[in-house]
């Protein structure tokens, strides 16, 4: 019997996830905001394992779909649709990106709450927001494997939780468990587990990366559940969790 896993978005985190679920043996099916029509190229590009279609068709035929849009679009995701999906939410603010959001106060709501929130018949589960797109790919790796990495993982529903460990564990990482979705602010962006373990490149996250050539091409680091353990206990909570894309143009990558 085939599995399959539903995409929405078909940027850079969506298509690693559509790769990664592929390589595990996955049927993908994926949308995006333009209708299938526009992704023509980057089905030509994974095979026969994945298709485009709508929205609804995505929400339909999959019980787990990834949520791979832009933060600014978590609005505009039809509640009624995705009702009874466990939705996998690896958004992250970007304000320079989603513009000013008012409703943002990361001090005292995390971001996966909001989307939850909206999406009130839905099982979010906060995962892969915390990996940049390059690292994704190039570091997965089979269970038992001694370079594999590990993913926090946060949801307010346990079973769904549950759903999406195991997904992960079949694309090729570990887990750790944050908890409930209030916990899940310690994955966001500035937090000591977002995006910096995961590569050896010298640089500041807040501050962005500046050379597109070195993140394209930078090694990737180990971080092992023990160390995604680690890193979340040492989170400290403010107002400006939020990424920031500095001098770094992502479109030249």
């Amino acid at each position: 019997m085939s599995k399959s896993i539903g995409i929405i978005g078909s940027g850079m985190i969506g298509s690693q996830v559509a790769r990664l679920a592929m390589a595990a043996g996955y049927d993908v099916v994926i949308c995006n905001s333009r209708g299938p029509e526009t992704l023509t190229d980057l089905i030509a590009e994974l095979g026969p394992k994945a298709r485009a279609a709508r929205l609804a068709e995505v929400s339909s035929g999959n019980d787990i779909i990834i949520l791979a849009v832009p933060f600014a679009a978590y609005p505009k995701l039809p509640a009624d649709i995705l009702a009874g999906k466990i939705l996998v939410d690896t958004m992250n603010y970007y304000p320079e990106r989603d513009g000013i959001m008012g409703e943002v106060k990361t001090d005292k709501i995390a971001s996966s709450e909001l989307v939850q929130k909206h999406l009130v018949d839905s099982c979010v589960v906060r995962a892969i927001n915390n990996m940049d797109f390059v690292r994704l790919l190039s570091r997965a790796r089979p269970a038992g494997h001694n370079e594999r990495s590990a993913l926090p993982v946060a949801s307010d529903f346990e079973d769904a939780k549950a759903s999406v460990i195991n997904f992960l564990d079949d694309i090729g990482y570990d887990s750790v468990n944050m908890g409930a979705l209030s916990e899940s602010w310690r994955s966001e962006p500035t937090m000591p587990v977002y995006v910096n373990p995961y590569w050896r490149i010298n640089t500041v996250y807040e501050s962005g990366p500046t050379d597109v050539s070195s993140f394209m091409t930078a090694l990737g680091n180990v971080v092992s559940k023990e160390k995604v353990t680690d890193l979340l206990r040492k989170a400290v909570r403010h107002d400006k969790m939020y990424g920031s894309l500095g001098n770094f143009d992502i479109n030249k990558a």
